[in-house]
């Protein structure tokens, strides 16, 4: 079964870095566009970041030039680098396949940011 598992959240104030790590099981972080997601209360999942096959990055309007995403293949990790955070950065974020396959949601990793 291919899980994904998120880490490397928490509780930063603004201005402040997190860099988020995403570790898959099979290959599936080597092969597919993979992408990070958020969520925050009350508002639908949104598309953050992602990376193609052969590395072509997007990025939603509201991070651009202060997140990126990587990939190491040879660790089946898909990161996401997340400088100079505001408030409204404030979500779960999860890691999937681009587009998002529904069977492959984890749990996330909860990211804060408050004074």
């Amino acid at each position: 079964q291919v899980q994904l598992v998120e880490s490397g959240g928490g509780l930063v104030q603004p201005g402040g870095s997190l860099r988020l790590s995403c570790v898959g099981s099979g290959n599936i972080v080597r092969i597919y566009a993979m992408g990070w997601y958020r969520q925050a209360p009350g508002k639908q999942r949104e598309l953050v970041a992602g990376i193609t096959s052969i590395g072509r990055t997007k990025y939603l309007d509201s991070v651009k030039g202060r997140f990126t995403i990587s990939r190491d293949r040879a660790k089946n990790t898909v990161y996401l680098q997340m400088n100079s955070l505001k408030p409204e950065d404030t979500a779960v974020y999860y890691c999937n396949t681009d587009p998002a396959d529904p069977r492959y949601w984890g749990q996330g990793t909860q990211v804060t940011v408050s004074s």
